[in-house]
């Protein structure tokens, strides 16, 4: 019997596995709260006997460049991301009055002006309701005195160490501050709006070329710091580069162009990198392939939204990279049988052969039916 961890690694090489590996998206701490008993995601993983995955980027700095951890932030952030500030890029936060939703206004003051975002929140997730990019010369401000963090390898390390041959150790391409994704596009529709930004492509393209330059160098900052660092996968990308939103052309000029260079920035680094992009991609996944990444994901399929088939994605991508995703959360972790459930996870396998391929959730899911998930573990472990 392999390791999870072994399994995982084996699948991102495209080597055969002992049986299916299995494991979920990121898990919401709403769902272990509310139907769980607050069970934590490693407890969730050991009692459905799925593969298990931490996730975690915690960052440092860079003192050298006067940069220091933000002291007005009093808890860590998303998976251990300390925001990184200085002198000249400062953070202050501001809980407003709302109604069903808190509310909160982050203001980042610099010698040449303010910017700020308000996000509002529930239990299950945050979205940005004014975003930090109100004009286009705002990008100024950000290209002269944004701060970028560092990985903290050691951090990083200790974790890898205690978890040993457990699972995988996961984590991301650092993101702007308060709302952001991995990649270069997805970082700027969440700073500018993303129907803004697709305008700007066709109205401003100059001006949309050098905002991705600004986040793209703020990212390579980023990756060269994580030499030595023992991920098994970073992420990078982000759902609003999918044919959901944009054509084939757009992605290909404004989204393309700044993610491969860090793809390969990142295997420099000594690492490995899934491009996660959920929503429809089947028209643009060659062109995903092509930026080589050891591992491509959501591949949401039509039941979810998307239009992914995994048998024809499976032809397409072929021996270039591994696969991540294709099971369809939503319509059989609640409300089918156990047998359908277990036939969805036969379709996903037999559709991949099972090489290079990890079984997962399509994205995140915020309920399921006890009974489901361990159809679906147990049939994954069943597939050989």
């Amino acid at each position: 019997m392999m390791t999870s961890k072994a399994r995982f690694l084996a699948a991102l090489s495209l080597q055969k596995t002992d049986c299916l590996p299995v494991t979920t998206h990121h898990l919401m701490t709403s769902y272990l709260d509310k139907y769980e008993n607050g069970l934590s995601m490693d407890g969730f993983f050991d009692k459905y006997g799925m593969d298990p995955i931490r996730w975690l980027v915690p960052h440092t700095f860079d003192a050298t460049k006067g940069d220091y951890f933000d002291p007005t932030q009093s808890d860590p952030g998303f998976m251990g991301s300390r925001r990184i500030v200085s002198d000249n890029w400062r953070i202050s936060s501001q809980e407003l009055p709302s109604g069903d939703y808190r509310a909160i206004r982050h203001t980042i003051h610099t010698p040449g002006g303010d910017l700020s975002i308000v996000l509002e929140s529930n239990e299950h997730t945050t979205w940005v309701t004014e975003h930090l990019l109100k004009n286009k010369k705002d990008i100024e401000l950000v290209a002269k005195y944004a701060t970028a963090p560092l990985c903290d390898v050691a951090a990083v390390n200790a974790a890898a160490d205690e978890y040993g041959e457990r699972g995988m150790i996961r984590g991301h391409i650092c993101c702007f501050e308060f709302s952001g994704q991995p990649g270069c596009w997805q970082d700027a529709c969440c700073l500018y709006g993303t129907e803004y930004m697709i305008m700007a492509c066709y109205d401003d393209p100059e001006w949309v070329h050098e905002l991705l330059v600004i986040l793209q160098k703020r990212k390579m900052i980023f990756i060269d710091s994580l030499k030595g660092a023992k991920y098994d996968l970073l992420e990078l990308g982000g759902g609003d580069g999918c044919l959901s939103l944009i054509s084939p052309d757009l992605f290909n000029e404004f989204v393309a162009p700044y993610d491969a260079p860090l793809i390969q920035h990142i295997h420099d680094a000594g690492q490995k990198i899934t491009y996660h992009l959920c929503g429809k991609k089947m028209g643009i996944l060659s062109d995903v392939a092509a930026m080589k990444p050891d591992a491509i994901e959501t591949f949401t399929p039509e039941g979810m939204g998307g239009d992914v088939d995994l048998k024809a994605a499976k032809k397409n991508v072929g021996d270039t990279c591994a696969m991540i995703g294709g099971f369809d959360q939503f319509h059989f972790f609640t409300g089918c049988t156990e047998q359908q459930t277990r036939a969805e996870v036969r379709r996903c396998f037999e559709a991949t052969n099972g090489i290079g391929y990890i079984l997962c959730p399509s994205d995140h899911f915020f309920e399921a039916e006890e009974k489901l998930l361990y159809a679906f573990a147990d049939e994954a472990r069943k597939c050989h």
